[in-house]
């Protein structure tokens, strides 16, 4: 119950704010709105203002459906309008108060986004230290004598080729989303960067020059084994992953490898075959590649309740299922990794603000990336979600409580302005191109072919609403 809840709210509220955006220019720009409507179908309820605006006097209605919403615009195509009323007619308007009116709808789900993050920044929130995980071996980071472990301190831009004593901007680094925040950042500005960071058990700080994603791309082309799956992002072209997490073992599966060996939950891992372990995704990287040879069982020196014991555990082949075999990996049958070091962090009213905008950025960044490489072929279109994904997604967050359900809320919000902003003439994207076209010829598209496209922006949103349900099935029966 609670999931389908979180769902139908989070579905009527992004609605009612896209809409109310469209509403709300068109009074600015002294369009007469008649009908804003929330939902489909059966009105339940509807009302007019007891103090409506000059030239205003809208019907709000609530539909049975909350699957949608629109607002219905004076407009002298649709019906007969009084030539006293036609200044207040929306197909009368300048082509840049008709484009301000239907870009105000996506605007306004991008900043119900940014009104979360910040609100969110300004509350304050758990976060994982800005501590790095061993990364991926072979990779630039550990070429450059990366670890894992390292804790970055503060973070340097620049454009150039810079150093520690350049005057370039430094931005202390306070979690491990905004050192994640600060990569995206360099990326989108193709710059440099220069790192101060710690070593485990130090406070020497040194400096790592960072560079820029047109450089380790060019690199990357020489080392086929990171160019294999998606194109890599920056973070990851540069072979760093999550925070680190201590090798500590979680829940065993019953008769699993690890549970035979005698492993308890809460373990912790020093060494396998004599050599040290540094975090758990350095563990997890040796478990996936231990040999399964019949003679040797892989020795592992583990730390409980104070005293260090020694036991033989042998990693079994396995793969997920729904999986072929070939793409099947060891295992140990636990889970692996505690959760990373945290802390409180609170932003003030300017640096929270700003962080808004910000992670409202980066999203619109990477989910732009996405949706090219899902039309070249470049990502699978398993990328894409429906509305069963969602509602569990809503369901899941609200149970973690009101921070993860607002920063759900804040990410679909993001999604449902970005898909509104796709040049389809259902959409709002599709009227702005529209506009495009008639601010270069001089005259507005042709009845026949707005009909025509609308035909086909139809048939691709319904492709789309098809790929996206069957996905969802698909992530339900596997």
């Amino acid at each position: 119950m609670l999931t389908l809840l979180a769902f139908l709210f989070a579905l009527t509220l992004l609605i009612a704010v896209h809409e109310y955006g469209h509403y709300r220019m068109a009074v600015a720009c002294k369009v007469q709105v008649l009908v804003f409507s929330i939902g489909f179908g059966k009105s339940l309820y509807r009302w007019r203002s007891k103090r409506p605006r000059a030239g205003q006097n809208t019907e709000f209605v609530i539909g049975m459906w909350p699957l949608g919403g629109f607002i219905q615009m004076l407009d002298s195509r649709e019906a007969d309008v009084l030539p006293a009323q036609l200044p207040q007619a929306f197909d009368q308007q300048s082509l840049k108060v008709r484009a301000a009116i239907v870009s105000a709808g996506p605007l306004a789900n991008l900043m119900l986004a940014v009104l979360i993050f910040t609100g969110l920044s300004w509350w304050g929130q758990q976060q994982a230290l800005p501590i790095l995980a061993s990364p991926i071996p072979g990779t630039w980071a550990a070429r450059a004598g990366l670890t894992g472990g390292e804790k970055v301190v503060s973070i340097q831009f620049s454009t150039e080729k810079s150093d520690a004593n350049s005057n370039d901007a430094q931005e202390t680094v306070e979690s491990f989303q905004a050192l994640t925040m600060a990569v995206a950042k360099a990326e989108l500005a193709h710059s440099n960067m220069v790192w101060t960071l710690t070593r485990p058990n130090s406070s020497k700080t040194f400096d790592l020059e960072i560079p820029s994603p047109d450089m380790i791309s060019r690199d990357l082309r020489h080392d086929s084994q990171q160019l294999q799956g998606d194109l890599p992002t920056h973070w990851t072209a540069l072979g760093l992953r999550g925070p680190l997490t201590q090798a500590v073992l979680g829940r065993l599966e019953e008769g699993a490898p690890a549970q035979l060996a005698g492993l308890r939950s809460g373990d912790l891992v020093l060494r396998v075959n004599g050599q040290d372990v540094s975090d758990a995704q350095q563990l997890r990287d040796w478990i996936r590649a231990e040999p399964l040879e019949p003679d040797f069982t892989p020795l592992w020196d583990i730390q409980r309740d104070g005293k260090v014991l020694t036991l033989a555990v042998q990693p079994v082949l396995s793969a997920p299922a729904g999986q072929v075999p070939s793409q099947a990996f060891r295992r140990i049958g636990a889970v692996v990794g505690a959760p990373p070091a945290m802390q409180w962090v609170r932003w003030g009213p300017w640096d929270g603000l700003r962080r808004g905008f910000e992670q409202v950025g980066q999203i619109c960044l990477v989910t732009g990336q996405l949706i090219g490489k899902m039309l070249t072929g470049a990502a699978s279109s398993k990328h894409l979600s429906g509305p069963m994904t969602m509602a569990e997604q809503a369901g899941q967050s609200a149970h973690l409580g009101l921070a993860a359900y607002l920063t759900f809320l804040a990410l679909i919000s993001v999604s449902l302005g970005l898909l509104n902003l796709l040049p389809l003439p259902m959409l709002d994207g599709g009227h702005l191109m529209y506009y495009l076209w008639e601010s270069m010829t001089g005259k507005p598209v042709s009845v026949a072919w707005q009909r025509g496209l609308q035909k086909v922006g139809l048939a691709v949103l319904i492709f789309i609403m098809t790929l996206a349900f069957f996905n969802d099935l698909s992530r339900l029966f596997n």
